[in-house]
């Protein structure tokens, strides 16, 4: 794998970088329900020397009925700040389940218009599995001062997105499994129809990985691509449950050299509620 502090590092250059004196590492570890684990609590127990934790549910935009929606700059600025990080730092991103909810922050930052974020390759479990150092104290904060330009064409409302579906000038890819994209398993938030947005196409986040929880080679993610017969001479909107794995999808894109995606935050947990957009199944 090539390492690019832009999108994804291998647990060797953090590793290497550990001591730099503008890295920061952030621990944005975020389960499912059902994956009855607890990111803050596991943080507390283990993390990658001198990590802080981002909690997902409250650097969010707490006033909206949905989860987790990106926050308003002024909230993600001051967070940031009191974690010490801001200008000029090199952040690098992981999270407990190898990768699942660590995309999310990378695309948050990018949506503030912070470029020097990377996705820490195989997450916390590729670097235990490693035999490398952990602690379970909190670091020392210092504040930073942080500056936000928010990159609006990052994100996508239901509004952008049902035009998008209308029109059929974007490619719509939703990073749910199969079975939840075609409609025959329930959704795990009550009172969601189930299927998928008229003309997405489906490419479940866990094919672009290998089983380590790495990301796969840029040819096979090409490939994953190729195969889901998704068109990316368009530009590109990811999907998902709640917006955390579609930036999986976004960070794939990013990896091969397709820049024009944004991500749906409403994602399926808006989109699945109303009855008046339409839905495809099968």
């Amino acid at each position: 794998m090539s390492d690019d502090p832009q999108t994804l590092v291998s647990t060797e250059w953090l590793q290497k970088h550990l001591q730099d004196p503008d890295l920061r590492i952030i621990d944005a570890s975020w389960y499912l329900p059902d994956m009855n684990r607890d990111g803050r609590e596991e943080y507390a127990r283990g993390h990658i020397p001198n990590a802080r934790f981002f909690d997902i549910d409250e650097i969010a935009d707490t006033r909206s009925a949905l989860p987790h929606m990106a926050p308003p700059v002024e909230k993600f600025m001051s967070r940031l700040r009191a974690m010490g990080v801001g200008d000029g730092h090199q952040v690098v991103v992981y999270d407990g389940a190898g990768m699942f909810s660590a995309a999310r922050v990378w695309w948050l930052f990018r949506l503030m218009g912070k470029t020097d974020i990377a996705v820490l390759d195989g997450g916390y479990p590729k670097w235990i599995a490693e035999g490398r150092e952990t602690e379970d104290l909190p670091p020392v904060l210092k504040e930073r001062h942080m500056t936000v330009q928010r990159q609006a064409h990052l994100v996508r409302d239901v509004t952008q997105v049902a035009a998008a579906a209308k029109l059929g000038d974007h490619t719509i890819i939703d990073a749910r499994g199969p079975a939840r994209f075609s409609g025959s398993e329930a959704e795990p938030r009550e009172g969601l129809r189930a299927g998928h947005i008229p003309g997405s196409r489906n490419i479940y986040f866990r094919t672009l990985l290998n089983e380590d929880g790495t990301m796969r080679s840029l040819s096979e993610i090409e490939a994953v691509f190729k195969v889901a017969g998704a068109d990316l001479t368009k530009p590109v909107i990811t999907t998902c449950g709640s917006g955390v794995t579609a930036a999986i999808l976004s960070l794939a894109l990013e990896r091969i050299g397709h820049r024009n995606h944004s991500l749906y935050d409403g994602s399926w947990a808006e989109w699945g509620q109303f009855d008046q957009l339409p839905i495809e199944t099968g």
